[in-house]
């Protein structure tokens, strides 16, 4: 398993589902994340059962990640018009509804395939990828097949780059939005875990 942090995105070029449910046949990564983050997951299939959860998560959450400037891409190797029969299937009935954010079709398996979450069973791992403004991947996590996804720990890491880059500062094991950062060097380590050491 790769491991891309620190290194650019893989950009690609797909056909997607936008999230105003327009079909486009050139969903190109590096364009529509240009100077901005953005969080790319990938998930098995279309209409199963780990999945619509997951997806659902994340468009409940979408808002949250719009006021952070992030944008949000999910990926599977389903076609384009599996990803909108999906969107134009509710809730109750197992589908997701009109998710807010972009489902990108990898029929050919080369986008699982660069970022290296491809399953031996051809389908996709439950992998997130954190891109920071410069296209650079600054956060991922993989996940089996059977077991879903926090999306609000991406929230988390969202919010933990901002402040590392608002303020230099690192974020310690638990860190929020609002708790205190550390300075890195060793008087930084010594007077944040003199202070915190016990809630850790």
């Amino acid at each position: 398993m790769a491991v891309l942090v620190g290194k650019p995105a893989p950009n690609f070029t797909a056909a997607a589902v936008l999230g105003n449910g327009e079909i486009v046949d050139t969903f190109t990564l590096s364009e529509v994340i240009k100077g901005k983050k953005a969080v790319v997951f990938f998930y098995p299939l279309d209409f199963t059962f780990v999945c619509p959860s997951e997806l659902i998560a994340f468009d409940h959450r979408y808002s949250e990640f719009q006021k952070r400037g992030v944008e949000v891409i999910g990926v599977s190797i389903d076609s384009q018009f599996s990803h909108n029969a999906w969107r134009n299937t509710s809730v109750n009935d197992g589908g997701i509804g009109p998710v807010k954010y972009a489902l990108v079709a990898d029929t050919k398996h080369e986008i699982c395939q660069a970022y290296d979450v491809e399953s031996e069973g051809g389908v996709a791992f439950r992998g997130s990828f954190l891109i920071d403004e410069e296209g650079v991947v600054r956060h991922q996590v993989v996940n089996d097949l059977p077991l879903g996804r926090n999306v609000d720990e991406m929230l988390r890491m969202v919010d933990a780059l901002t402040f590392h880059q608002e303020h230099g500062e690192v974020c310690p094991a638990g860190w929020q939005e609002g708790d205190k950062g550390m300075s890195a060097s060793p008087a930084g380590v010594a007077a944040y875990l003199s202070e915190h050491a016990e809630k850790l």
